[in-house]
């Protein structure tokens, strides 16, 4: 299925975040944090209205980083689970590597001027495009009961997390074990030179096993 969807810029995120490591992973997480969407000339009749409302959807197109190879895998490891590594679908997270790299922001509306929306929940870098504004209406957008959230509900997330505070633990330092024939993970030959090593964590005997061949 070959379809063209055309999405013209709206406008442009203004913040403080240069980095996507240290930018926080959702709105809901750092309503401290103030940020401006610059909304272009020819949409900014679009603005009428929107001041009656507390809350709103920002829908953004996540430009940066983009995935070198291509196509994003449709298998990840989320910033929260970067710890357990774990990988999900992509489209069971919410984060910014995506086919189609759409990001969903529920902000909190400061103010609405003929020209820019000022608002509290920061989780965009710095010149992130908008695509588009919708209000938060209750009535349609909050689930009635006490919807699952799958993996979600199993973690416990602070205020103002940002993927840098979500990388596993330090790897162990390793050291270089050598053997005169066994291992295959390097080594060198020539005269007088028949030997293999490997590199391993601490607590293994420093005694070189001899392989089979």
């Amino acid at each position: 299925m070959e379809l063209t969807v055309p999405m013209p810029v709206i406008g442009v995120v203004r913040s403080g975040h240069q980095d996507l490591e240290s930018t926080p992973i959702q709105a809901c997480l750092n309503r401290a944090e103030h940020g401006t969407i610059e909304i272009a000339a020819p949409y900014r009749d679009g603005l009428d209205g929107l001041a009656g409302f507390d809350y709103a959807w920002l829908f953004s197109w996540l430009h940066r980083p983009r995935d070198r190879g291509g196509d994003a895998p449709l298998r990840q490891i989320p910033f929260l689970l970067r710890r357990q590594r774990r990988t999900m679908g992509i489209f069971a997270t919410r984060g910014p590597r995506r086919v189609n790299p759409i990001g969903l922001s529920l902000i909190q509306l400061l103010e609405v001027t003929g020209r820019a929306v000022v608002f509290a929940g920061v989780d965009l870098l710095d010149g992130t495009p908008v695509v588009d504004l919708k209000p938060y209406v209750t009535r349609f957008d909050r689930a009635p009961g006490n919807p699952r959230c799958g993996w979600f509900d199993e973690l416990t997330i602070s205020d103002g997390t940002a993927p840098e505070q979500l990388a596993g633990p330090p790897s162990p330092p390793w050291r270089i074990m050598s053997s005169p024939r066994g291992w295959q993970d390097g080594g060198r030959s020539g005269a007088g030179h028949n030997e293999r090593w490997r590199a391993v964590p601490p607590g293994v005997p420093q005694h070189p096993e001899r392989g089979t061949a």
